[in-house]
Order: structure tokens, then sequence, then C-alpha cells
């Protein structure tokens, strides 16, 4: 059977599954696929002969895929195999008679391509710092000195005995502050000394300083105390065990010992700046992300913030909380999930399915209560769709409307010990759900976690949902980002609604809402408008004017941090009229002719009013002109302010004298004193006849 380009091989493990090959091909839209009964055996060949061809080939089993993909490798290591797992999360189950919807909607979503997640690199040389308190730290670091290079950081020790040969540097020492990651630890030491070597019955330090800095690439602390990241857990290259439990020191020793090398990890969150609406002209307005985040990955950076990819450990709540889609989760990248949600409840729906639950867990506990439901259980029921997730906390308001959009009649959140640090944020989003489904007429319970670490709870908790009516199944494919594919989602949930309001209400952290303007105190400075990150609220180049388009508001709060009259209020809400994609006027006036020129330039109410305040000011007061002045356009103002009389205006400073300046003097004198003679010669000396006549001349 061939689905979206993908061989399939289907096997009913040795007859313990009820395959139904024709109801499968008809679901899936192709031949009934030939059902093997023990694929992993008897049967290998049939899996060595479908590498060997071109198509890409999916096996329905998981179990095996180690062995699966030996044969590959021998037989064709270019060839495309993967697998999927209907076994657990379908086909041993006490209503697996009638599953076959829910088997042709897993294999269907199976054969999507999703596109890879891009990755960043750390490295280790096994640089390592042990950080204990007494003998446990030194005999640790002895252990791992054959494999890493390891340093002792002792803080208060007491009595701690000397090692015969000191193998391994010891130093004291508390750590003040630490930052980093796998491959590039940064460490602030506070009473650092070196061991003298003339310890005898107990380790002996020199001077203690404060304020030592020091590198590594591995930490191993076993001091017992508060550990020195959030979320310890999940910082790789920290290794936090508690030293009075041999069995976690053990195995944090065998972890440790093998960090050496190139190590990748996904980026987890893909980051947009240009949308981001952390903060404007340094007034911070969104904090959702800095506020969920457990590992401290994010952290302001100007107007946005930055999300460190090496600390980051990928619980995703930023990007379920980010109300303008600059944060987004990039495993998968894009649109994967949603086009997954779509093919699965589609499929299901198509395949004749009713009142589908789409069961959402992560790879690691999610997956190890479905294979202990399905192995020593009554196997989930045939209606509830698992769908796997890196981290459950990933999804948001945008992914329960589009689930419900898209057809399932419920989701239900599985969530475990790894998860319950980052919940508060998750059951935030479950609330806004809840609260917009409730407001629409869907009822409560639509949305829900299962927190439970018993299969036998979560089994019983399955087992005793009420099938609800799901909503009609919407066909909108998911482009443009989550927030558009939440205003999709929920249109189309108001469209089907049983009680459809104009005016949904919602809940505080909403990222849809409208804003408010007190016009009484308003001066339409327009500051709000400079802020918002979206361009929900707009200007008019012609006249004074704050305009606001609903849709376009994701409540991040700039426009009201920003206000100086503080007039301006949110209202979380969703809006279904057509006003929200329309432009309204929140306040306008008619702009205040310049007294001079007549030019306009502000607002009347804005120039009345500073004109009343500075009325009473000691350099206003009794002055008209200065007054006209308030009143008068940026360019008249100037002009008049320098046509006035300076009233701190003195004489001209006289010009400096120089030697030339004298001489040049002298010399126009005596110029002038010479042309003035030759006038008077000229015009008045009488003529000398003897002179005359003795030059020879005549009468």
């Amino acid at each position: 059977m061939e689905i979206k380009g993908k061989k399939f091989l289907v096997c009913d493990c040795e007859g313990t599954m009820t395959l139904d090959a024709e109801a499968l091909a008809k679901a899936c839209g192709g031949e009934a696929p030939k059902v093997y009964t023990q694929l992993c055996r008897s049967q290998i060949g049939e899996v060595q002969r479908a590498v060997l061809g071109e198509t890409p080939v999916l096996v329905a089993c998981t179990q095996e895929a180690p062995l699966f993909a030996e044969v590959k490798e021998d037989s064709n290591p270019n060839a495309s195999l993967s697998f999927t797992n209907i076994r657990e999360r379908a086909g041993w189950s006490d209503q697996a008679g009638s599953a076959s919807a829910k088997i042709a909607a897993l294999l269907a979503e199976a054969a999507l391509d999703i596109p890879p997640t891009p990755g960043v690199s750390m490295e280790s040389q096994g640089v390592t710092l042990v950080y204990g308190r007494d003998e446990t730290a030194i005999e640790a670091a002895k252990r791992l000195a054959s494999r890493l290079d390891v340093t002792i950081l002792l803080t208060d020790p007491d009595a701690v005995l000397p090692p015969k040969v000191v193998d391994v540097p010891v130093f004291k020492g508390t750590i003040a502050k630490a930052s980093g990651h796998l491959g590039a630890f940064s460490l602030s030491v506070d009473g650092y000394a070196a061991m003298t070597p003339s310890s005898r019955g107990a380790l002996a330090f020199g001077a203690p300083q404060d304020g030592a800095t020091s590198t590594c690439e591995l930490i191993l602390d076993l001091t017992g105390g508060p550990p020195l990241f959030p979320a310890p857990d999940t910082r790789d290259g920290y290794f936090n065990p508690d030293p009075g439990n041999p069995a976690a020191v053990e195995k944090a020793l065998f972890d440790i010992a093998d960090m050496v090398g190139a190590f990748e990890k996904p980026i987890y969150v893909n980051y947009n700046p240009d949308i981001c609406a952390h903060s404007r002209s340094e007034r911070v307005g969104c904090t959702r992300c800095l506020d969920v985040c457990p590992t401290s990955a994010i952290a302001p950076d100007g107007d946005h913030v930055k999300i460190d990819p090496h600390v980051c450990a990928g619980c995703g709540s930023c990007a379920s909380v980010c109300p303008t889609g600059a944060a987004t989760y990039a495993l998968p990248a894009g649109d994967a999930i949603f086009q997954r949600l779509r093919t699965l409840l589609g499929t299901y729906r198509e395949a004749g399915g009713t009142a589908p639950v789409v069961l959402v867990h992560d790879t690691r506990h999610g997956d190890d209560m479905i294979h202990a439901i399905g192995r020593h259980g009554r196997g989930l029921p045939a209606r509830v769709l698992p769908f796997a997730l890196n981290e459950v906390t990933q999804v948001g308001l945008e992914f329960f409307t589009a689930a419900l959009a898209y057809g399932a009649a419920q989701v239900r959140v599985l969530v475990g010990p790894s998860n319950r640090d980052h919940l508060p944020a998750l059951a935030d989003q479950v609330e806004l759900a809840e609260a917009a489904l409730s407001g629409l007429g869907y009822g409560a319970g639509r949305v829900a976690l299962i927190d439970a670490e018993d299969p036998d709870a979560v089994e019983g908790e399955l087992y005793g949902l009420e099938p609800v009516e799901p909503p009609a199944p919407a066909s909108f494919l998911p482009m443009g980002g989550t927030r558009t594919v939440t205003m999709l989602a929920l249109r189309h949930l108001h469209e089907h609604a049983p009680e459809p309001v104009d005016i949904l209400p919602l809940p505080a952290g909403s990222p849809f809402g409208a804003v408010a303007v007190d016009t009484e105190g308003c001066t339409l400075c327009l500051a709000c408008i400079g802020a918002c990150p979206t361009g929900a609220l707009i200007d008019n180049p012609d006249r004074p004017t704050v305009r606001f388009q609903e849709d376009a508001c994701v409540q991040c709060g700039l426009c009201q941090n920003t206000c100086p009259e503080s007039v301006i209020t949110l209202s979380p809400r969703f809006n279904f009229t057509g006003e929200a994609r329309a432009q309204l006027v929140l306040n306008e006036e008619e702009p205040f002719a310049c007294v001079r020129c007549g030019e306009p330039f502000g607002t009347r109410a804005s120039i009345e009013r500073t004109v009343e305040k500075l009325a009473e000011h000691s350099m206003y007061a009794g002055d008209p002109q200065a007054l006209d002045r308030i009143k008068m356009c940026s360019d008249c103002r100037v002009i008049v302010q320098f046509d006035a009389p300076q009233p701190m205006a003195t004489r001209p400073r006289p010009l400096t004298r120089t030697t030339d300046d004298y001489l040049h003097e002298r010399e126009q004198a005596k110029a002038r004193e010479m042309f003035e003679r030759s006038q008077k010669e000229a015009a008045g000396a009488p003529r000398d006849e003897t002179a005359n006549k003795k030059n020879g001349g005549g009468a």
C-alpha cells in the first residue's frame, strides 16, 4: 500500500492485532495492503525487497526498528526508511475491532514529510570541575581523572583528609555566580584558595581571594545544596545528583565520563525580532516569554529579547504564550504540527471515526504511559488519537482551537513529572481555550490536562470521557503563523457555534483585545502610535488622529505603559464583527493653526492646555509675546525669537588689532597725503616760464 508516495509495510504482530486491509485501503485511498504476520522474522525478506526500490518505505512497527534499519544498511544504505507505531497506540486495545479509522489516521499522519530542524553545536574537551564538600567529591574526581581533565573545588570543607597523592588539583571556594552551558561554563568564586602541600591531618589552604573567575566545560555538583542553575536537569553539561544517593552519583559519573567530543542539539525556538512586542524606547510591554522560561535562556536585549539556543531546553513555553508569533517552536519547523493535526483528524473522519479525542503527549513520559496501557491494560480507546510532540508545553491557544476546528471533540494533554515546573504557562493556555470555547457555547471540559504517573489512572480517565459532538470540521490551510491560525480557527468555531456572540470576553493575558482611550485626558501626543509594535494604532498625516485596528492588537501593553497621560486601558476579547478589521477613530481633533503663518502644527487641546499651565509661570506671566510664541509653529517661533530684542545682548566686541593693521593704516595715510598734494599742485601751482624757455619751448 502506498500513501503520499510512501510504501507501507503493515504487520499484525503474529496475529495479536486485528487489521482490516479493506477498511485501511478505503480510508487511505489506495489498494488494500498485504497484512504481514511476522515481518521482523520469517518475512524479513519483504523489508529487504522494499528498501531495494526507489520508493520511500514506512514500516508500521517501532519495536524492531533497529533490525529493519540494519537490513536497510546491508541492502541499500541510501534507501529512505521510517517507522510508526500502530500496535500500542491502536492495535493492542479492547476496542481494536473498531480502530480501523484510527489506524488509517495514524498511517496517513506518518506519511507526511516533516522538515528537519536545524541544530547548534557544542564541544567539550573534558575540562571538568567537581564541586563538593568532602571526600565524596575527591573520590569522584579521582574516578573521572583517567578520562577527563578534572579540578576539585571544595566549599566550606571541614576536616577533609588530604589525599596521599595529589593527582587531581584541589582548591577551596564557593561559587557565587555561574553561567553558560556544555563546553562553555563561566564561574565566579569567592573564598578561592589553593591547597597547601603541607596539609597534614586535614586539608589546609592558602589566603582566600574573592571574585576569582574560571571556566570549564563540565560541572559535577556534589554539594547537595541549591543548584547553580534554574531547571538544573535541563542544563547540558551540568550534573547535580544527590550526594546522599549512591545510585544517582554513580549514574552521574557514568554519564559525565562520556561527555567529550562534539555534540549537537536542536534549535528549539525560532525568533523574529521584527515583530517582538517586548519594549519600545525603554518602555517595557510584553514579558510573557521572560516570565515563563524555566532555564533563563531568554534575556532582554534593548527593544527585543535574545534567546540562547545553547541554554534553551526546548520546553516551548515561550512559543505558546508569545502573542505576536515572534517566538515559534521549531521542532518541527513551520506549520508541520498543524498539517499533522489536519491530516490525522481529516483521515479519521473520512474513515468513519466519530467524536475523536486528541491525546497530546511527549515522547518520554507519554510514550511510556501509552506502552504500559497497551501492554498491561485495556489499551487506548478507539476514538483517542495519540499526538506525539517533543514537549507538551509547546502547545497553546492556537493548537487547541485548531484541533477543535479540524474536528476534534476534545483535547487532553498528558503531562508528567518533567513538565510540572512548566505547567503554569500551559495551564493558562488551557484556561484561555476553555474560556473561548465556553463563551461560544461549546461547554466546559473540551480542553484539559491529565497529570498522572499511574497508567491505570490515565487509562481510567480516557475511558471515562463522555463522547461529545465535535464542531463542524474546517478545511482551511494552516498558513500565516500561529496568530493567523488562531484567528482562522476561532472564526470557524464562531461560525458553527451553538451560541455565537459578536464580542467574546477573554481572560487577562489573552493575545486579542481592544484599546480604549479616555478622550477627556488625551492630548493626542501620538506617543502610543510610535510605541505600537504591530500597527494596531495608526495616525492620520492630515490631522491629529488616533485610529485603531483591533485584529492587529496583541494586548502587549506598550501603548498603555508609554501614554504620558495614562488614559489608555486594555480590554481582552475577541471581536468577530467586521469592526475588528476596520480602522476605528479613538480620538480626533481639529489642528491648531499657527497665529503667525496659519500653518497647522498641533492639536487645539494640547496647545491650549500648555498655554493655560504656563500662563502663571514666571517666564511667561505678564508677557503676551512669550505666550504667543507657544501658539506658533516651530519655524515661526525661531524667527520671532531671533527678531526680538535680546535681553542679554551687549555692545559689539571690538576687533583685535595687529601690527599689520597699523602698518597698513600708515601706508594708506601716506598714500592719501601724496595724492592730496599732487591734486593741489595740479590745480593751483603757477607755470615756470623760464624753465619752459630753457627747454626750448615757444609762446
